[in-house]
């Protein structure tokens, strides 16, 4: 007798519950490779949120809170960079290029980020991909703004619309510069960074609509307006930080020694690569928060089918009464038990992948729209995935082992009552 055609005779006679058992082990496969393969892709985003940028350069502070602000615009700095010490960087013969940022005002909750258009040239992302407008066009005027792609949905702005920069970064502010209006030029398309939350200026433009404060407070009588702020030089006193890129690699750790050291305009220059490693031990703790969740998931599917199994192991006295009679040893029978649980776990992971991979396949675009998430849809496992693979199987094969155990002292029974 084939044990195969047997197993899948048998598992095909009880088809209500086998078929419910594969589904819960399919669900709890995807969770469980799914979160698998949104904690790989999301540490990668993570790892890639600056691609191409040799140093992250800003006024004396820690690497950790530098890389926040100035990539991430979480917190603020505690002190800018004088525009001189910025274009004496941006000049430096090892430099081939920067991207100044300049922070603190935001709108309706967002940052505003002061820029030029060195931003959509040189800032890469990802696998190296660049910045590119879903529509409209770059920051081609003084109060022309970009905005980040959920900045555009969430606010439901085209192009075109006026919006008034507030002074500060809270949420809410009282301290508006409405006496500036700026206008919608473009939107970027989604990039999964924290870009997409991020509305974008021209440094000139941040000097305009602080023409007339001081120290936070707008004095009366003091502001211009737009066409006065056309006709005053509105080159920036200073900027908050600067991605910088160089000619040679090999000059990134002599440049960074460098600007860490000198005393003048006390700086602090960072590799993005180090800065990232050393804040992703800080957050990877949720990662494996959800990784613990899904194994508890797929715990819960398996002990579904250790059940479904053991609940008719009863019913099958007659079964292994029969298998006896046809001559089926102890053996043969729980090993036919055993065959039974790995077919189930087999279908289940299989019907899992096809879940996972259909998915990804369907959400993939309104992930990165609705929450920034950017997930590629890969049909082959990483190395990751192939352990949890088979730590899947292997406990679909420990899980089998009880009731092909009960079987099996059934069947020697039946042996022995037969020799009586």
């Amino acid at each position: 007798m084939m044990l195969l055609p047997m197993a899948v005779r048998s598992l095909a006679s009880r088809r209500a519950s086998v078929l419910l058992t594969v589904f819960t082990l399919a669900l709890s496969t995807a969770l469980l490779l799914g979160i698998e393969h949104i904690r790989e892709q999301s540490r990668a985003g993570f790892f890639n949120t600056v691609s191409g940028t040799d140093l992250i350069v800003g006024a004396r502070s820690g690497p950790v809170q530098l890389l926040l602000y100035s990539v991430f615009h979480v917190g603020s700095a505690t002190s800018n960079i004088r525009w001189p010490s910025y274009t004496q960087l941006r000049d430096d013969p090892r430099v081939a290029w920067t991207i100044p940022l300049s922070l603190g005002d935001s709108h309706r909750g967002y940052r505003v980020i002061g820029t030029d258009n060195a931003m959509f040239e040189h800032y890469r992302y990802g696998e190296g991909q660049g910045l590119a407008l879903a529509e409209g066009d770059q920051l081609d005027d003084l109060f022309a703004v970009v905005l980040g792609a959920e900045v555009a949905r969430a606010l439901d702005y085209q192009l075109g619309d006026e919006l008034i920069i507030a002074h500060g970064t809270g949420n809410t502010s009282f301290k508006l510069h409405d006496n500036m209006p700026f206008y919608v030029s473009g939107i970027l398309q989604p990039t999964g960074t924290p870009l997409d939350r991020a509305v974008l200026v021209t440094l000139e433009g941040l000097e305009a609509v602080h023409i007339g404060w001081r120290a936070g407070i707008a004095l009366p009588g003091m502001q211009a307006t737009p066409d006065q702020a056309r006709q005053r030089d509105l080159t920036p006193r200073q900027v908050t930080a600067a991605l910088v890129g160089l000619n040679s690699r090999m000059q990134v750790f002599h440049l960074q020694r460098e600007l860490n050291s000198q005393r003048q305009d006390p700086l602090t220059a960072v590799m993005p690569g180090v800065a990232l490693q050393e804040l992703w031990q800080v957050v990877s703790l949720a990662e494996r928060a959800l990784l613990a969740v899904s194994s508890v998931a797929l715990l819960i599917g398996l002990s579904g089918m250790l059940a479904v199994l053991l609940s008719g192991m009863q019913q099958r006295r007659h079964e292994v009464a029969v298998l006896r009679a046809l001559g089926a040893s102890p053996l043969r029978i729980s090993t036919l038990l055993l065959l039974e649980s790995l077919l189930l776990t087999l279908v289940g992971f299989l019907l899992g992948l096809a879940l996972l991979w259909g998915g990804l396949y369907l959400l993939q675009q309104p992930l990165l729209e609705q929450f920034g998430l950017h997930l590629t849809v890969v049909t082959r496992l990483s190395t990751q995935q192939w352990q949890l693979a088979g730590f899947i199987v292997g406990l679909g094969a420990l899980g089998g082992l009880i009731p092909a155990f009960m079987a099996y002292r059934m069947a020697l029974v039946k042996s022995l009552g037969q020799r009586h």
